[in-house]
């Protein structure tokens, strides 16, 4: 009987039970959006940020909330000095190039000997390790909210695994700095770009040891690329995801010919050795790069291109319709719902086309539509772990974490950060992350945040439980409810906050009082949700 119930419990939170969440109230009379003035406000932070800090749903709310969304669409115009200023303290790491990295971080000096391999290999780990800590910071503690949502959109789109075995933990840092950072809201050509220069990305997916066939002409002497495998010849596989995840999609109507001639097109992109000039950077290789005449989606280019090939294969693929689709579909998705209406993506996509890949500006079509602020939108996101870990911190006004704490934490609800090893990057859709084991570790999770027990966040330092520390239990979960869930709960979760008492824990929690009802309101769906 208990297993039925938590079964049924996780399908309930899943899919939304009919007592799961109040409908929402009569919107203001004239506002042209179906949501309320107050609702609109915690559609726009919970979608556009990490989640509401204390006060910001004031400050929101007093600036109006699309005076607010202009300025995150404006990430540059924001002072975020004390973020920086704290990645650089506390992971200088982050902002070093990759050459001083691997001189810092060295591997294969010990290869003789298993054990100062495994030195070699925790230490490089550090690399990796202060990459996810720096990436939890700024999501806690940056006023650029909507650029750090961006940009950890954009590194799940181009995912990289960390994992994969080589130069890549040297390189990552360098991708996220100027690859995707500069990039988050600008162009998306500029940004495909700076991705397929990245040295990560070559890696990543193969195209550094990618030359041209046998027979094929090629502009020079051949000589063997920088650490390249015995086996020699064409690598298709950065060809395939430009086209199947990058860009038109899986469906966006190229053949595997195309994936041929695009892989053809990009031979010679590769990444300096180390006793080359600027080692770790990238380089083209005229010399195992295919010269012929190409054929991409329709598109003839002439043989002899050389390094412009790859150039003209991004062009083309960046302003494909099937690009503009799959991208805004996808933004859509990320921002309005797992579904959404066939209109918006539209509307989203025509954006794309017109603006030549405008991403500031295809964002801006999507997160100012009033499908963003519909009923149907408002909760309907179930949060990643990444954003139940941030939003939980934030929601408390905890200071950034400077240990590897709250990263591992992201990574033991199941998402490590920079750990998915298949190029498709993490789910968007809410039916990934939720089962009942999940949402037992997500309650857990928010009873330890209570407890104190997750670096930065504290209740005392909250300024909520000075003020109701000495009140009756119901005026607490009031409290709560308006200050965590935008007094918005359910009778169930109503319930499970007065009496202490969750059906999915085995047990009680071992908090009491006001931590506990904390801890379970962060556990509880309608916190789950975005």
């Amino acid at each position: 009987m208990r297993a039925h119930g938590l079964a049924a419990a996780s399908l309930c939170f899943l899919v939304g039970c009919a007592n799961a969440q109040k409908l929402a109230p009569t919107p203001t009379p004239d506002s042209g959006r179906e949501l309320t003035a107050d609702q609109q406000v915690y559609q726009a932070l919970t979608r556009l940020s990490f989640g509401p800090r204390p006060g910001d749903v004031a400050r929101v709310r007093g600036m109006g909330v699309d005076r607010w969304i202009e300025s995150q669409l404006e990430p540059d115009r924001i002072t975020d000095r004390a973020t920086d200023d704290f990645v650089e303290e506390h992971f200088a790491i982050v902002t070093q190039a990759p050459s001083q990295l691997e001189d810092e971080f060295p591997r294969g000096k010990a290869q003789a000997d298993t054990a100062l391999r495994k030195q070699e290999a925790m230490k490089r780990r550090q690399i990796t390790v202060e990459l996810q800590s720096a990436k939890v910071a700024r999501a806690v503690m940056s006023d650029r909210q909507l650029q750090e949502v961006m940009v950890d959109f954009w590194e799940n789109h181009f995912n990289i695994f960390a994992g994969k075995g080589g130069p890549e933990q040297y390189l990552l840092p360098d991708y996220d700095r100027t690859a995707i950072r500069p990039y988050a809201l600008g162009r998306f050509r500029d940004l495909l770009g700076a991705v397929a220069h990245s040295p990560a990305m070559l890696f990543y997916l193969d195209n550094w040891e990618s030359v041209a066939d046998s027979g094929q002409p090629t502009l020079g002497p051949t000589r063997r690329p920088f650490r390249a495998r015995k086996a020699r010849g064409l690598n298709e596989n950065y060809g395939r995801e430009l086209l199947e995840l990058h860009t038109l999609g899986v469906d966006g109507g190229y053949t595997q010919q195309d994936v041929i001639e695009v892989a053809r097109a990009l031979t010679g992109w590769s990444i300096a050795g180390p006793r080359q000039p600027n080692p770790g950077t990238f380089v083209f290789r005229p010399e195992v790069h295919d010269a012929a005449v190409k054929h991409v989606l329709g598109h003839t280019i002439q043989a002899g291109g050389g390094e412009q090939d790859g150039e003209t294969v991004l062009d083309i693929v960046a302003r494909h319709p099937s690009t503009a689709r799959f991208i805004a579909k996808k933004l859509c998705v990320h921002f309005v719902s797992d579904s959404p209406p066939p209109a918006l993506v539209d509307r989203a996509a025509a954006t794309f086309t017109r603006t030549n890949g405008d991403i500031r500006e295809v964002v801006r079509t999507i997160i100012t539509s009033p499908e963003f602020f519909s009923r149907a939108a408002y909760r309907s996101k179930v949060k990643t772990p990444f954003e139940v870990v941030t939003s939980a911190l934030r929601a408390l006004g905890a200071v950034a974490d400077s240990t590897p704490r709250s990263a591992q934490v992201v990574a033991r609800l199941g998402e490590p950060l920079y750990g998915h090893r298949a190029p498709n990057g993490y789910a968007e859709t809410g039916e990934s992350w939720m089962n009942t084991g999940a949402i037992l570790a997500r309650i857990n999770f928010g009873l330890a945040v209570a407890a104190d027990r997750v670096p930065g966040a504290s209740l005392e330092r909250w300024p909520l439980a000075a003020q109701l520390a000495s009140a009756p239990r119901e005026a607490q979960v009031d409290g709560v409810v308006t200050a965590l869930l935008d007094g918005d709960a359910s009778p169930d979760t109503h319930r499970i906050l007065l009496t202490g008492s969750n059906p999915m824990l085995t047990e009680a929690p071992s908090q009491t009082g006001f931590a506990q009802i904390v801890g379970l309101a962060l556990g509880a769906p309608e916190f789950q949700r975005r």
